[in-house]
């Protein structure tokens, strides 16, 4: 089976210390677990590909969000990240398949299986694993290798959703 592991939105922006308040992730618990599963992955075979959410360099930008703008310390992966492959796509909307290089590259690939994780559980994560089941490819989200901010009462909404849409969590 051909599987793939896509690592989203691990950057300084969201995990480094001079992060803004609302991304209260830990840093060092989730880190851990996603370069664990990095190097698990790779060493089974399975290509790892990284995602970066990138806003355009835009004064309007800045203000209004300030995090991973173009071009910006705050926008590269997170320096604790384990990097083992070249595979780095940037998007520009929640779902990472909206990267018309990527979704050749899973196309070409012929991958049985997206496994998700990285950031935010409720955001970017499963916007890509929908966008994924549109598309007719197969993903699944690694439990141990997300996080969310969002409360509880929006996540299980989320988890609904996806439960509705076939995701499974692995």
């Amino acid at each position: 089976m051909s599987i793939a592991l896509i690592v989203i939105d691990m950057q300084n922006d969201y995990l480094y210390e001079k992060r803004k308040p609302q991304f209260s992730y830990d840093s060092p618990a989730l880190t851990g677990a996603v370069n664990e599963l990095i190097h698990r992955y790779h060493d089974e075979g399975s290509d790892v590909i990284y995602i970066r959410h990138i806003i355009q360099n835009l004064p309007t930008n800045r203000l209004l969000f300030g995090y991973s703008i173009a071009g910006t310390e705050g926008a590269e992966l997170y320096g604790g990240l384990d990097k083992v492959s070249d595979l780095c796509f940037d998007k520009l909307l929640g779902d990472a398949l909206t990267n018309s290089e990527l979704l050749k590259l899973v196309r070409d690939k012929g991958y049985d299986e997206l496994h998700l994780c990285g950031l935010d559980e409720f955001g970017c994560v499963t916007s890509t694993a929908l966008g994924a089941a549109k598309r007719g490819v197969t993903a699944k989200i690694v439990r141990s290798g997300t996080a969310t901010v969002f409360p509880e009462k929006k996540a299980a909404k989320g988890r609904e959703k996806l439960k509705k849409a076939g995701i499974e969590y692995i």
